[in-house]
């Protein structure tokens, strides 16, 4: 007959793994915080809810993500205040990056999830205008956006021009998407009681599977920057 746990030498350890069950109202609760007290007495008093009850969870859905949508990186929680009005030293959302080009965001507002490219540098803005004017790359877009914006995802960029971007006359019937200086696919689902179940993973990877195709004509018609970085 086996012995019962609290039998077990204490030196043995028993480990279940759990997958990604989602953030719960501890994590919320966190971030609600976080917003009334931006501190380092905050942050340093509630450490433990940020690592179990915020942090943990994006870890795993990082895990089950992998084999989609490739490595992701969970973004440093502090601010960079250098050159900001605002030195609040921590930011009050956990993001991630992930090698599919997508970004996965929580926050006390709930979950968000982006896919694209959000600032283009000037070589990959010259490509992204000349493929949405050209035939059939520029149609394929417009009607990957129309699809995109029926499922009710967003499409953004960091800024956009005031007028046509040189070259490219004011009326032209795609001006809307000329004018992006980036172009990206971007969710937001409002704090549920489904955020702290695995259905949250469920709604970021219908995200991607909609912006697939969104994230196919960048990376064919932009693709990465050919600018020597330092």
């Amino acid at each position: 007959m086996a012995a019962p746990v609290w039998a077990l030498p204490l030196h043995l350890t028993i480990v279940w793994r759990v997958g990604f069950r989602g953030w719960g109202a501890d994590a919320i609760d966190f971030y609600d915080g976080l917003e009334e007290d931006n501190s380092r007495g905050y942050w340093l008093a509630h450490k433990a809810t940020y690592d179990q009850a915020v942090r943990r969870p994006m870890e795993e859905l990082l895990v089950e993500l992998a084999d989609r949508c490739g490595t992701g990186r969970i973004f440093r929680p502090n601010r960079d205040v250098r050159f900001s009005a605002d030195k609040s030293p921590y930011k009050t959302t956990i993001a991630a990056a992930l090698d599919n080009g997508g970004y996965v965001q929580f926050s006390a507002a709930g979950l968000a999830a982006g896919r694209g490219m959000y600032m283009m540098t000037p070589d990959q803005l010259q490509r992204y205008r000349e493929a949405l004017a050209a035939e059939p790359s520029g149609a394929d877009l417009v009607r990957t956006a129309a699809v995109i914006r029926q499922a009710g995802i967003e499409l953004t960029a960091h800024d956009r021009l005031k007028t046509a971007p040189k070259g490219y006359p004011k009326d032209h019937p795609r001006i809307d998407l000329l004018c992006l200086k980036g172009l990206v696919a971007w969710k937001q689902w409002p704090a549920a009681a489904w955020l702290a179940t695995p259905k949250a993973k469920a709604h970021v990877v219908e995200f991607f599977v909609r912006t697939d195709p969104l994230q196919d004509w960048l990376t064919a018609h932009v693709g990465p920057s050919s600018v020597a970085v330092g």
